[in-house]
């Protein structure tokens, strides 16, 4: 046994750890073919700067994850990375006078040192950063690709439009209707972008997620929602007097009979053409168009129309139905048109009262009661009158018939539709990768050839804060095609394309052949397990799920899912304080602050540094605005990696919202003592014997089934269960128990021996740096060699249980029986019990309660 020092010193320890791993290239991944693979990935950082807890509590989950998997014999793929393109850098850059480039490398180099102080089990030569050329040149080559299958195509979309700076602007970029940068109104402008076919996919998408029994239900609901399937009635209605028709959607073609108006988007034709010879709605047009309306504002929003002068004919009776222009109404969304029924929605409702327009009921309740409209439509389903020939037939039943009539006559055909848009990927920004696309002289757009690629952006250039570098520079855009002068596209790709196949070139980023190795990368796909927030639900996980599928029709992944399991850690919150000065909040950050709690834990009083007293505003997600992020950094080098990682698995279950709690760093840090000073203790008595399970007594027997129900406990609570916390908490029961053992004898030498072996190995994912050093100070060689502990089945059949007697419900006493002793002996050794006996003395039993093993209830009178 190696001997030990005397006080547990993480400073000194956990970078000669470190080290160890570096040289001895412990966690590089080879493509074995004797193991189970298992693909390990924690979702990649933005290099920002610096870290924040965030990422140590997502990062730290998959260290814990990756190395439980690698003691279990798997072969582990653990890699890091850097989604690295993105509008931070420009904003950065501009602030601090610098390029993009050199902002972002900076700050990985920067990032990389924090994240192996914490010790992460990462595979660091497979490292990628999506700003270089190597990672985003089999982009741009599978875009390409792309567009020649017809997956790709451009059209002209709206953008927010700053007409000061002449820019686009992104949406977190436009603050209460004005450009962030000069506060000018932002207009809506029309220009071509580049979009992506995700609704190809939007059926398949929606059904493989019944496949994902690894993820969590919330975030597949979410994507439900998002890809938004439903079954309808397309139909045509056409205008008056006029050659001219428009198709209108609807999920309600019971309903139909009650449309008493249509409405359309502000950008549709009719609308356009009928304010050629109308100012007042040309007006109304310009003011919907410079007014932004994202999808989920539109319930809330002010509802405002206005008539264009052209009316509808029903397709079914021939009515004359007006048209308006209503601003609740997106091109973007479905036709750009539709239905109105008022008696039986809410919106239409609110919208025909305001402008006068008819409503008409054709719903009937299920008992064919008449509804009530006059404070608000009636929405549900029920039996149809008022509608003629389909008087009397349930919502299905008209269903079936309105469309076989609308088909028969071809003005409807039964449809599916899907609320998914098309991806958008057209960024009008720098920092990002340059779109493959030339424009030839004649207006051709024509795939950038094989030869050209990677049409590299380039670094070294001055952010005015304004206009894009390779907007502003004519000749960066000028090249050939065949001989041809053509210009390159000067937009970037959306981020999200970065991030929606890194996963994949982890396995093979050395490989310059092509996009992917396609046997390494069908040696580690699908990752195995995924860790990332919530908030990426119905984006960057969309997205990257859709893009593998486009890898797999390419034919260089063969799985359907890029990630079988997934695991969302909740956000991280601490204490918000401050104090006012002239009227304004000033945060103060938690590690400046003293507090006074009460009893219960609540804060009572606080003061800073400064010695003033501050407002304590409750727990908060932690964020720059309120001061209240917590430096991972400062927090290694008070208390080491292993408290950190300790507290931030112990704190709460990985899934829900974590309260950072110095007071339980420190609880976390005097537990790794008491851990090291068990150990030095039992080792400084010199080596253990060898332990004799046949001659143990009985209270020897007690505490190893202790420790293999513990074994057995947290294996399934970190490898099944996920609740990281509990697992824990077992280890710190047990080690508690052991605190009180005997250890004299060389049986309770050899047990101790045997459980502090098992308690260290089951630690390791957890505080590896700790545990390395304890198992060597154990006697046992290298811990990354070693095998996750298994739990003797043998050791947990108990021979004894331990029941609690209760006279009329009220604990009176607790005895030690056989395992398999009958109620009669039991209930005689309680009638032994000089405390039981005091309760039931000179009255009747009425009634005995046993329990097996558990509980025994005397009921006396």
């Amino acid at each position: 046994m190696s001997v030990m020092q005397e006080q547990y010193n993480p400073q000194s320890l956990e970078p000669e750890v470190q080290r160890h791993w570096d040289k001895q290239q412990t966690f590089k991944a080879f493509e074995k073919v004797d193991k189970e693979k298992f693909y390990c990935l924690s979702m990649f950082p933005y290099p920002s700067g610096r870290l924040h807890m965030g990422h140590v509590r997502n990062y730290t989950i998959g260290d814990v994850i990756s190395r439980y998997q690698r003691l279990n014999g798997k072969n582990v793929l653990q890699p890091i990375g850097w989604d690295a393109f993105g509008l931070p850098a420009e904003n950065a850059a501009i602030k601090n006078n610098s390029a993009p480039a050199k902002w972002t490398y900076e700050n990985i180099e920067y990032m990389k040192g924090q994240l192996k102080m914490l010790g992460l089990s990462y595979d660091w030569d497979r490292e990628l950063a999506t700003c270089t050329p190597q990672y985003y040149r089999w982009e741009q080559w599978f875009f390409t690709e792309l567009y020649k299958k017809g997956l790709v195509y451009k059209k002209t979309s709206s953008v927010n439009w700053c007409p000061n700076d002449q820019t686009v602007l992104a949406n977190e970029q436009v603050q209460d209707g004005c450009c962030w940068r000069c506060d000018t109104p932002v207009e809506q402008k029309e220009i071509p972008q580049w979009f992506v076919k995700i609704t190809a996919y939007a059926e398949e998408l929606l059904t493989d997620l019944d496949k994902l029994d690894g993820w969590p239900e919330m975030v597949k609901t979410m994507q439900r929602n998002w890809i938004g399937r439903s079954e309808g009635l397309t139909m045509t209605f056409h205008v008056e007097n006029s050659e001219q028709s428009f198709d209108i959607y609807t999920t309600r073609p019971d309903t139909l009979m009650g449309v008493t108006y249509v409405a359309v988007a502000a950008a549709h034709p009719l609308a356009k053409q009928a304010a050629e010879n109308n100012a007042a709605l040309a007006d109304f047009l310009e003011e919907c168009k410079n007014t932004k309306v994202a999808e989920a504002e539109l319930a809330t929003m002010e509802k405002k129309g206005m008539a264009t002068g052209l009316y509808a004919l029903h397709p079914l009776d021939g009515r004359r139905v007006p048209i308006m222009v209503a601003n609740f109404v997106l091109m973007d969304y479905g036709t750009g048109a539709v239905m109105a029924v008022p008696a039986h929605d809410q919106r239409d409702f609110e919208f025909a009262h305001k402008y006068g327009l008819e409503i008409r009921a054709v719903i009937a309740a299920e008992d064919g009661s008449a509804p009530d409209i006059s404070a608000a439509a009636y929405t549900e389903k029920g039996v149809l009158f008022n509608s003629g020939e389909f008087d009397g037939l349930d919502f299905k039943q008209a269903f079936d018939a309105i469309c076989t009539k609308l088909e028969s006559q071809g003005l409807g055909k039964r449809t599916v539709n899907f609320r998914l848009r098309d991806w958008g990927v057209s960024r009008q920004r720098y920092w990002g990768a340059p779109i493959p696309m030339l424009t030839l002289e004649d207006g051709t757009v024509v795939p950038a050839p094989a030869d050209q690629l990677p049409v590299i952006l380039p670094e070294d250039v001055v952010m005015d804060g304004v206009q894009s570098p390779i907007k502003a520079d004519p000749e960066w855009a000028k090249t050939t095609y065949n001989g041809q002068p053509a210009l390159r596209e000067t937009d970037t790709f959306d981020t999200f394309m970065e991030s929606s196949w890194y996963f994949a070139r982890y396995c093979c980023p050395d490989y310059e052949q092509g996009m992917l190795d396609t046997d390494r990368a069908n040696h580690w796909l699908p990752v195995d397990q995924y860790i990332g927030g919530i908030e990426h639900a119905c984006m960057h996980l969309l997205y990257a799920r859709f893009f593998h599928k486009l890898l797999r029709d390419s034919g260089m992944v063969k799985s359907d899912e890029p990630f079988t399991r997934l695991l969302c850690q909740g956000m991280v919150l601490a204490d918000a304080f401050y104090y006012t000065e002239h009227g304004a909040r000033v945060w103060v950050s938690p590690t400046d602050v003293k507090v006074e709690r009460d009893e219960k834990g609540r804060i009572i009083k606080a003061v800073d540094n400064e010695g003033r007293e501050v407002i304590h505003a409750g727990m908060t997600k932690m964020s720059k605005s309120k001061n209240n992020g917590i430096d991972p950094q400062l927090m290694v080098e008070r208390y080491g990696a292993d408290t950190v990682r300790l507290f931030m698995m112990f704190a709460s279950p990985a899934d829900m919202t974590l309260e950072w709690q110095e007071s339980g760093v420190d609880g976390a840090q005097r537990f790794l003592k008491r851990l090291w000073k068990a150990v030095a203790e039992h080792t400084a008595k010199g080596a253990a014997p060898e332990l004799d399970v046949a001659s143990l007594s009985n209270e020897q027997k007690t505490l190893r089934r202790e420790l293999h129900k513990t074994i057995a406990k947290f294996s399934d609570d970190i490898g099944r269960r996920q609740t990281f916390n509990t697992a824990i908490a077992a280890v710190m029961e047990l080690m508690n128990r052991v605190a009180k053992a005997p250890q004299e004898s060389d049986q309770d030498r050899a047990l101790v021996q045997e459980v502090l072996t098992n308690v260290v190995l089951m630690l390791y994912p957890i505080t590896p740096h700790v545990c390395f050093h304890l198992w060597q100070a154990l006697g046992n060689a290298d811990i990354d060699q070693a095998a996750w502990p298994v739990a003797d089945a043998a050791a947990m059949v108990e021979d004894e249980k331990l029941v609690v007697v209760q006279v009329n419900g009220k604990v009176r006493g607790k005895l030690t029986v056989a395992a398999d002793a009958t109620q009669e002996q039991v209930q005689a050794l309680a009638m032994q019990d000089h405390t039981v006996a005091k309760f039931t003395a000179d009255l009747t039993v009425r009634k005995v309660i046993y329990v097996p093993g558990k509980l025994l209830n005397i009921v006396v009178g």
